[in-house]
């Protein structure tokens, strides 16, 4: 069994200064945090895994594909492979726990 802890992954991810934390792979999945600032920019391009989001905390907006959103804790967010995604309009600090499967390839 492997159990973190929220407060545990948003430490580790801080002291690391990186936007996101794989902290489990497997061969069917893995998870990250992914750390957005208020104001900021998200990077990200279409995966080729499926992914699905949830808020942890903060607030903003995600649109994936032409379909735009709200996000804020306890939003839960799918998003197919390779459709276009984004976080945008962050309001407040956004911790987002990422699942993908199969793993996220790097």
């Amino acid at each position: 069994m492997e159990t973190f802890t929220i407060q545990q992954l948003i430490a580790e991810q801080a002291v690391g200064k990186r936007p996101y934390l794989e902290f489990l792979r497997h061969d069917s999945m893995s998870l990250g945090l992914y750390a957005l600032p208020a104001g900021g920019v998200d990077p990200q391009q279409p995966h080729d895994e499926d992914e699905v989001y949830y808020i942890v905390s903060g607030q903003g907006q995600i649109t994936v594909g032409e379909e735009t959103q709200p996000v804020l804790p306890g939003s839960l967010v799918f998003v197919a492979a390779h459709v276009p995604h984004k976080f945008h309009d962050i309001s407040e600090d956004l911790k987002i726990l990422v699942f993908f499967a199969p793993p996220e390839t790097d």
